[in-house]
């Protein structure tokens, strides 16, 4: 009994250590897969022989769409499982059919020649997963020319994001022409430079020219034919060897609380305060809402409950958007790529944050205070102070000049505190609804591993620190702006110039998320200098 006890309390503690090391930074919120969890890489090697035409073509899958695989076919991670068996040779066949190799016009015919798969630890607990196909096609005296043209297409998961990589080789024939390099640049999808993760080659189609005749390199004529003896095969290649990342896979804080083997009261209490700290940590990076709230309080004016109200909003959205994101993956994704609606998410919340603040900055520009105008003496006067607010009367000479600007004031201050509510929602959903890949990653693991309650505690825990950090940027705001107008004596700085400069902050936040997502669609193209 002290043992079981003793055994709890060390494991308790390692969780705590792993995850405490992420909160205070040591440990990254990246994705495990180094293309992003939601990828699906391409590799074909393409080599031209005198006999025949090969392709080497892998498939390298993230955490995201190996569960979708392993949930639709109702396979488990291991490559000698007879179900994986029958679903790899299934799989190889589909493959195959989206692959399309047309020498001088004309289709060859890719015959399989090997199969294999490898699984591969990622996140929270979920695989990833590698397929590996060899395919050859003969060729004939009769299908080859002089100078032969060579078309490549891969039709396989073009939608997907990831990378995309070809290249095209050969020994015995002269490559005349070829708009993909001889050589790779991530080894067979094992090792993806770090200087192309952003920008990775998006390569699904190639054309090669080569010359139908042996081609001899600069050596003496017995060494140029012991080279083709040793490279030429007789028999079909082996199967092709697959090997893991040699990346070492990054570790996210918040995923790895799914790895607790046990779940006892305290590791889940544990869990969720952990998980709370890194939602909190997750609110203060770059992009996270945090600033628009902030702007947008300043611009508009907002109270304390405002403040709170729009961190609540933009944390239920944000936690909505996981929710709906898992839907989409687990049931419709036959008909929506999960990462595709991330573009689409971003281009609708840039596009209102920017609407919004162009009509707080509008707002401020045409309802500023435009001067006061006096007659004293029994003549009537005005003050006018914010648009929209009616001017007060006095036919008496005698008057308190000081308590009508401070009354007219109060009531301009009642009036602009009164944002609408449609305006909160708006921006808390546009700002939150873009959804945490890591969450995602939680949610789909907690299915996996059967621990769908666990796994939404600690979604919730997460979006409970993050909604404490954005109502308590909103609650700064607001105090610090309260606390300034004591100093500000009405000048323009407070009352204008301060609110139309936020509102120009937020057009431009927006813009950023817009741009942003429409880069990651791929429809704006943002080449960086050097």
């Amino acid at each position: 009994m002290v043992t079981a006890r003793k055994t709890r309390f060390r494991r308790s503690l390692r969780l705590a250590a792993v995850a405490l090391c992420s909160v205070f930074g040591l440990a990254s919120d990246a994705a495990a897969h180094p293309m992003g969890n939601f990828s699906i890489n391409h590799y074909s090697a393409i080599r031209i022989d005198q006999d025949f035409l090969e392709l080497h073509y892998l498939i390298d899958m993230a955490e995201i769409p190996t569960f979708q695989e392993m949930q639709q076919n109702g396979t488990g991670a291991r490559p000698d499982d007879p179900q994986v068996r029958a679903y790899l040779a299934a799989k190889a066949e589909t493959l195959r059919r989206n692959l399309s190799l047309v020498l001088n016009g004309k289709p060859l015919a890719l015959q399989i020649t090997s199969t294999s798969i490898l699984f591969a630890p990622g996140a929270a607990q979920l695989p990833t997963m590698k397929i590996g196909v060899v395919l050859r096609a003969s060729l004939h005296d009769e299908q080859l020319a002089g100078i032969n043209n060579l078309r490549y297409i891969d039709r396989n998961y073009p939608e997907h994001a990831g990378w995309k990589e070809i290249i095209a080789s050969s020994v015995e024939m002269k490559i005349l022409s070829s708009d993909v390099p001889r050589e790779d640049r991530s080894a067979q999808l094992t090792n993806y430079p770090t200087d192309l993760l952003s920008s990775p080659p998006q390569q699904l189609e190639a054309l090669v020219a080569f010359r139908a005749a042996p081609f001899t390199p600069e050596t003496t004529h017995a060494e140029s034919r012991q080279q083709q003896r040793d490279l030429k095969p007789t028999t079909p290649e082996p199967a092709m060897r697959l090997t893991p990342n040699r990346q070492a896979t990054p570790r996210s804080g918040f995923t790895e609380l799914m790895a607790a083997k046990q779940l006892s009261i305290g590791i889940i209490i544990l869990a969720g305060i952990i998980a709370a700290g890194l939602g909190a940590l997750h609110a203060l990076e770059p992009g996270h809402g945090k600033t628009i709230v902030a702007t947008y309080l300043v611009g508009s004016r907002g109270t304390a409950g405002q403040a709170m109200l729009l961190g609540l909003i933009v944390t239920a959205s944000h936690t909505i958007g996981v929710y709906l994101l898992g839907a989409i993956t687990l049931w419709a994704q036959r008909y929506i790529v999960p990462e595709q609606v991330y573009p689409i998410l971003g281009l609708l919340s840039g596009l209102t944050i920017t609407a919004l603040g162009l009509y707080l900055f509008l707002q401020r520009y045409v309802g500023v205070a435009i001067g006061l105008s006096h007659s004293h003496a029994g003549f009537e006067h005005s003050h006018g102070l914010l648009g929209g607010i009616s001017s007060l009367t006095s036919e008496s000479g005698a008057h308190d000049h000081g308590a009508e600007i401070k009354a007219l004031t109060e009531r301009a201050d009642r009036l602009e505190k009164r944002v609408p509510l449609r305006e909160l929602l708006a921006l808390g959903i546009t700002g939150g609804i873009i959804p945490c890949p890591a969450a995602l990653v939680v949610l789909l693991s907690a299915v996996a591993l059967h621990r769908v309650g666990f796994g939404l505690f600690l979604i919730l825990s997460f979006s409970l620190g993050l909604a404490a950090v954005l109502m308590s940027m909103g609650l700064l705001m607001v105090l610090g702006r309260n606390f300034m107008s004591r100093f500000r004596n009405e000048g323009p700085l407070f009352t204008r110039w301060l609110p139309m400069a936020s509102a120009g902050v937020m057009s431009i936040l927006g813009i950023g998320i817009a741009v942003k997502a429409l880069w990651t669609a791929g429809i704006v193209q943002i080449h960086w200098p050097g």
